[in-house]
């Protein structure tokens, strides 16, 4: 019964988000619908020990993170830069590869670090532009960029910076570089796969006599100014961000050490204020990297985005707000799903799958899609296995990189449903609606998770690591 309720409690979560309505309502009322058919008494202690917790300490790291994402993704629009890159890459590759323009895009940002809801922020101007101009339904915006930002450079690439290939590293005892070949390979598989599907989807469309289309929500402003910045100083603040965001990655933990202490400057006896800078060096690594990269934007184009900036900034702001309580109240709700007796039957019921790649794949790609989270689901199926996965390593004589590899693919598989964070964000940032465009991000999901037994294949095939 406990497992059902787990189960009933997905189901309604998906079905709303799916249906349109608003996340941030209903994630607490599916969690804690699930605790009332459970342990009736323990309704008001989940929703403020646990679900309010989970959420706010999500807004408390990540909101800065979204609204400077946001404001990025906006003055790269009011200054028109994003119609300079649109022209150049037009002219390079042509009107009807859009699509691959930018999947290398969000591809070129995620594996230089930048958080994929920064990506989606960032890159949806240059998207609706591109697709604008090359007359391609705007309703493949959100699976094309998904294929860039949430695929092969989330956690199929070696060395990507991501934290669903950094995870692994604590459990394994291995680095980002795990299983290089096997996650080249993988990340191939997976781009092939997707552009084609996009291609075909894009075909389909041209044929029906289907174009970008008009009255579409949170549309950015068309760019009036008939000069257009060089494509090198377009690109520049993308490149800062970029090169930043590594340069920072490697130097907070340097200059500010293991921790920071800070007194607070009142009268009497007050504790100081500790922060352990490994738990936040890369919020402070991206969101350093987005001030420069604003701020590069205002040196090359100050006059262009400072008469628009006012009303600009505040669309921005209302973006990254619901985008964040979205992602947060789902953050939420997988919290106190995890915490269920329901999740412990399916956790148990998983590790009694007998390969022992397959069942961390299977058992990690589970808790994503059941948590709406790669990251939260692949942490609490190594919390819970990682002990047992490297006694099955030992045994099958299978190095932990090939174990790194696969939990990371397999995070990134079926978390993207329709309750998922990024999804959501997505969605919500280009202004477009679960029926429209969920079909596309479904597909590019299906094929992320057939890369990882690709990967299993090619492994016990071949004996590549």
């Amino acid at each position: 019964m406990d497992f059902i309720i787990v189960l009933a409690a997905l189901a309604f979560l998906m079905f709303v988000a799916y249906r349109g309505y608003s996340v941030i309502l209903f994630a607490p009322i599916a969690a804690l619908g699930a605790v009332l058919l459970t342990d009736p008494g323990q309704v008001a202690p989940m929703f403020t020990g646990l679900f309010m917790d989970k959420m706010v300490g999500f807004v408390k790291n990540f909101f800065p993170v979204f609204l400077l994402g946001a404001v990025f993704g906006k003055v790269i629009e009011l200054s028109g830069f994003s119609k300079a890159i649109v022209a150049a890459v037009i002219r390079i590759i042509g009107r009807e590869r859009a699509i691959l323009a930018i999947v290398a895009v969000c591809a070129i940002l995620t594996y230089g670090g930048v958080s994929l809801f920064v990506v989606v922020f960032a890159v949806y101007p240059f998207a609706a532009e591109m697709f604008r101009q090359g007359d391609i339904p705007k309703r493949l915006i959100p699976g094309t960029i998904a294929l860039g930002a949430f695929t092969f450079t989330m956690d199929s690439l070696p060395g990507t910076p991501q934290i669903q290939n950094i995870i692994p590293t604590t459990f394994f005892k291995t680095n980002i570089y795990a299983a290089q070949w096997l996650g080249l390979a993988g990340a191939i598989f997976i781009l092939i796969l997707g552009l084609s599907y996009l291609e075909w989807r894009r075909r389909q469309a041209i044929a029906a006599g289907e174009n970008y289309g008009e009255g579409h929500t949170n549309e950015p402003e068309p760019f009036e100014q008939e000069k257009l910045a060089h494509p090198f100083i377009a690109v520049l603040p993308l490149l800062i961000v970029g090169v930043a965001n590594w340069v920072l990655t490697k130097q907070i933990p340097n200059l500010y050490g293991e921790s920071v202490s800070i007194i607070p400057a009142i009268i009497g006896k007050v504790s100081p204020v500790v922060q352990q800078t490994k738990a936040v060096a890369a919020i402070w690594a991206v969101e350093g990297a987005l001030l420069l990269g604003i701020a590069t934007v205002f040196v090359f184009a100050w006059k262009t985005v400072l008469g628009k900036f006012a009303e600009g900034s505040k669309s921005a702001i209302g973006g990254a707000l619901l985008a964040t309580m979205n992602t947060a109240s789902e953050y939420g709700f997988g919290a106190v799903i995890a915490a269920m007796p329901g999740f412990l039957v399916v956790a148990n019921a998983l590790s009694a799958i007998p390969n022992p790649l397959v069942n961390e794949a299977i058992t990690v790609t589970s808790l994503a899609g059941i948590t709406g989270s790669a990251s939260g689901g692949m942490g609490i199926a190594l919390a819970a296995m990682a002990d047992t996965f490297v006694q099955n390593a030992q045994a099958a004589g299978i190095p932990l990189e090939v174990f790194h590899r696969v939990a990371a693919m397999a995070s990134g598989g079926m978390d993207t449903l329709p309750h998922n964070g990024a999804v959501i964000t997505l969605l919500a940032v280009t202004g477009l609606t679960h029926r429209q465009s969920y079909k596309d991000v479904f597909a590019i999901t299906i094929i992320k998770t057939i890369a990882v037994f690709f990967v299993i294949a090619l492994y016990y095939t071949t004996g590549l690591v």
